[in-house]
């Protein structure tokens, strides 16, 4: 509170912040919201910037455009930078933007940790960046970093990507922290928990999972950055370490946080979905607990990731069966989504589009998850572009597409003005079909047995290969179509009215109405 007074106090004197200082010292949550989105982009056009030269070097067998060490630094900055300064980000600016708004609350609880939390991300991915231009060049260790290959065998610049990782740490935690403090305090009267919108619930269980994990993640660097420098062994067996030892400690870090990066899609399109289906959202209470079930199952699965490591027979049994289980409260949000467009007055504007491409392409990402989840099989599939398909079934027409839907649904509110609606269906179709082109072929040389994070491969992958980068430079080209969009509706554009979604049977939803739309039982009169 003492950061609003001070705020409001120096303007009072020297008028409104202008110009840069405005953005370096904000404190008002929509500001920091947007610089985060802003900075998720720039971010998300650099990790794609190396996602096509990937691309560009695995179109046919053999040597093109990168040595095969470039090629695995791109592998490495490429899941790093999309992880960590692409998709976590994004989601804490709207966050930032979107829950003060829901619950009713000035701003953000602690203003001034918001904007540290957000100005030292620029520095830690200008650390991590640089490193390409070091001696020895970027780390070249894949973004899991396995020891002993970014130990042992790592390039100079490790020691940069370990303070890079510790300043990301960090930023999510001192975010963390302030959504939680945020929710839990500053909600305005009569909204309850269980009166909250979605998206504000799927970020407080977030925040949770972030403070939980991040730790983890640090605790992970510094026994690297010890074994390095200092002499130890934690994961150096010659020393009596142990190189697993690294896998588990890095699992119980990645695996919540793929959680992370999908729980606040969940509460995005549970939004988007019950406004274009103009109904209330069906079962609101299992969805809660939904989210709660995954969050907290999440932190018993991690082991999933490592069956090929030699574990005993048992305790491959538990994980395969517990990472069966998630199945189950993820099963539980798709029937809710679905049933709440059941016989609903639907309209497909494009962030009703990119919901229901979220929710059908989600899906598969998750029966390809259940796939990977049985041992036998998990062998065969392991390390092989099965996974690959996998996780970017989740990761982009998961995490992205619902990204790219919320800054749609909402942009009329942040703005004040409407996007262009043509221009935004095109740039719906060019995503969906470039994202399926780009990853469904995966599956199949995954399964053909091609592995991952090779520059190079035999022959008979080379058509799916072909076919595969095609879609991903489409999927590239995409989105700077997307860029164009946000930057002609910030500028200008249509003015949108209080009722931006105007709907069938003569309702009007507004995109933030006056009360959690759940708490209808029908919905709303409009005068």
């Amino acid at each position: 509170m003492s950061a609003v007074i001070e705020n409001h106090h120096d303007e009072h004197h020297h008028g409104p912040a202008k110009g840069l200082t405005r953005w370096l010292y904000t404190t008002n949550h929509k500001d920091i919201g947007t610089l985060y989105l802003w900075f998720s982009f720039a971010m998300f056009l650099i990790g794609g910037a190396m996602a096509m030269v990937i691309r560009a070097e695995l179109f046919e067998p053999g040597m093109q455009i990168v040595e095969p060490e470039f090629y695995n630094q791109m592998i490495t900055l490429h899941g790093l930078i999309m992880i960590f300064g692409g998709v976590m980000p994004a989601f804490v600016g709207l966050a930032n933007w979107l829950v003060p708004m829901m619950i009713g609350a000035p701003d953000m609880a602690l203003p001034r940790m918001n904007n540290l939390s957000f100005w030292i991300l620029p520095f830690a991915f200008f650390v991590l960046l640089s490193s390409l231009f070091m001696e020895g060049g970027a780390p070249n260790f894949g973004w899991t970093f396995y020891a002993p290959l970014s130990t042992t065998y790592a390039p100079p610049s490790v020691t940069f990507f370990i303070f890079s990782v510790h300043i990301m740490g960090a930023s999510s935690i001192m975010g963390a922290i302030n959504v939680i403090v945020t929710i839990m305090n500053m909600r305005a009267p009569g909204i309850t928990l269980m009166k909250m919108p979605l998206f504000v619930w799927s970020w407080l269980i977030t925040a949770y999972l972030l403070i939980a994990v991040m730790p983890v993640l640090a605790g992970a660097v510094t026994m690297m950055l010890m074994d390095i420098h200092f002499g130890t062994s934690f994961f150096n067996a010659a020393g009596g370490g142990d190189p697993v030892l690294f896998q588990h400690i890095f699992w119980f870090f990645g695996h919540p946080e793929v959680y992370i990066m999908i729980l606040p899609a969940f509460g995005i399109v549970s939004h988007i979905i019950e406004t274009f289906a103009r109904k209330p959202l069906f079962g609101y209470t299992s969805m809660v607990w939904a989210m709660l079930s995954i969050a907290i199952l999440s932190f018993v699965v991690w082991a999933h990731h490592m069956f090929t490591v030699g574990m005993p027979l048992a305790a491959e049994l538990f994980f395969m069966w517990a990472t069966m289980l998630i199945a189950v409260p993820t099963g539980v949000k798709v029937f809710n989504w679905v049933t709440t467009m059941f016989k609903g007055s639907i309209t497909y504007e494009t962030p009703m589009l990119f919901a229901c491409a979220f929710v059908v392409l989600f899906t598969i990402g998750g029966f390809s998850g259940l796939m990977l989840a049985i041992v036998p099989a998990d062998f065969q599939y392991h390390d092989t572009y099965f996974v690959v398909a996998h996780f970017h079934y989740v990761l982009v027409p998961g995490a992205i597409f619902s990204i790219m839907a919320a800054v749609y649904y909402w942009i009329p509110k942040w703005t004040g003005n409407m996007y262009d609606e043509r221009l935004g269906q095109l740039h719906f179709w060019l995503s969906f079909i470039s994202v399926n082109v780009t990853f469904f072929p995966q599956h199949f040389i995954g399964l053909a047995g091609m592995p991952r994070r090779y520059p190079d491969y035999a022959l008979q992958f080379a058509d799916w290969n072909m076919v595969s980068t095609v879609g991903a430079f489409l999927f590239g080209v995409s989105q700077i179509l997307f860029l164009f969009i946000v930057l002609k509706t910030v500028i200008g554009g249509k003015k949108a009215t209080d009722q931006v979604w105007e709907g069938a049977r003569g309702l009007e939803w507004t995109v933030a109405s006056p009360a959690p739309y759940h708490t209808f039982s029908t919905p709303p009169k409009v005068d």
